[in-house]
């Protein structure tokens, strides 16, 4: 796809100064660009880039004024770095837009109802009843488990997998890999040692504006639902239990682990490799740090680290001396032996 300097200044509400008839394919960095790709400057330390960038239109800062010539088309916008990332959301709308239609090697149930827009891609299977809203983007080898429900603007990338009598909100981004419904973590002991499953008949509700990473796995209640709030973002490789729910907005980073039944707040941050016991209550905009251990309640607002976490501040006065600890143990063992000492030459 092509795009004039004109009509992309037209979407970011900015100023052409150059041609406006140049067009772009393409996106690239300011060090890197050429002919027929478009690129930013924002960070100052870039600026000796411009006089030399091979790329057709560069976006600016308005305050932006070259010091010698150059041959890029300059968009001036308020806020080059805002306006670049506006415009890559714009190009990425663009290209899931032009994907349309129902590729070969399909199975499709013959009560499935989907609206228009709809993109299929090969080797996908959808089940009985489902329900798929408009302009939904399903990438190859995908599947569609029975009586899901899937609404407006949804993305659905290659080999996610949805299982039987889960909801999707409206514009969310499921990734590839992802397992979206499948049997939460519930076993029974019996008498001689072994397991006997307890059935997961729940579900999974994604609420709109959600998106899951690479490879995470949302797993169905076993009564009820789990539940994804909306505006909530999830990395790859997260690991959601049955009966979590996790509240609006609230972000997660990769590798972190939430057990069964815990409820997180809205707007919450929680950093990778957080472990998080089943059963709690984690109030609203909570903050966890990176490889903490959460097994207790947490109240609105804490600021958590270590594991088992523990007060952010507390935690960063502590890691001081938890890194001179031999060095503190060698001065209360040398402390001692001078005590000693004087006890026993007093003794004398």
């Amino acid at each position: 796809m092509k795009f004039t300097a004109e009509q992309i200044a037209g979407v970011l509400e900015g100023e052409v100064v150059g041609n406006p008839l140049v067009e772009v394919h393409e996106l690239s960095k300011i060090e890197e660009g050429k002919v027929g790709s478009l690129t930013f400057l924002s960070n100052p330390k870039y600026t000796n880039y411009i006089y030399i960038t091979e790329a057709s239109i560069t976006i600016v800062n308005k305050s932006f004024t070259p010091e010698s010539e150059i041959k890029t088309t300059l968009i001036k916008v308020e806020d080059a770095y805002l306006a670049f990332s506006k415009l890559l959301e714009f190009y990425d709308q663009a290209i899931k837009a032009s994907k349309v239609g129902i590729e070969p090697h399909t199975v499709i149930a013959e009560d499935v109802h989907y609206g228009s827009d709809l993109y299929l891609g090969s080797f996908s299977y959808i089940g009985k009843n489902v329900k798929i809203g408009n302009n939904v983007k399903i990438y190859p080898n995908c599947f569609i488990g029975d009586n899901v429900v899937i609404h407006d603007n949804v993305t659905i990338f290659a080999g996610a997998k949805i299982y039987s009598e889960s909801v999707i909100g409206n514009n969310c981004i499921i990734h590839a890999g992802s397992v979206i419904g499948s049997d939460g973590f519930g076993f029974a002991p019996n008498p001689d040692g072994s397991y006997k499953k307890i059935p997961q008949i729940g579900n999974v509700i994604i609420e709109d504006d959600v998106e899951i990473g690479a490879c995470s796995t949302i797993d169905r209640a076993t009564l009820g639902s789990t539940r994804i709030k909306k505006g909530v973002k999830l990395d790859n490789q997260i690991q959601v239990a049955h009966n979590v729910e996790i509240g609006e907005n609230t972000v997660i980073a990769a590798q972190t682990g939430i057990a069964g039944s815990t409820k997180i707040g809205k707007n919450g941050m929680i950093g990778g490799q957080v472990g998080i016991s089943g059963h709690l209550t984690i109030g609203n905009n909570v903050r966890i740090q990176a490889q903490s251990g959460v097994a207790r309640n947490i109240k609105d607002d804490e600021v958590l680290q270590g594991s088992p976490t523990f007060g952010y501040n507390d935690f960063s006065k502590s890691y001081v001396h938890f890194k001179n600890l031999p060095k503190i143990i060698a001065e209360i063992d040398e402390l001692k032996k001078q005590i000693l000492n004087q006890k026993n030459g007093n003794n004398g």
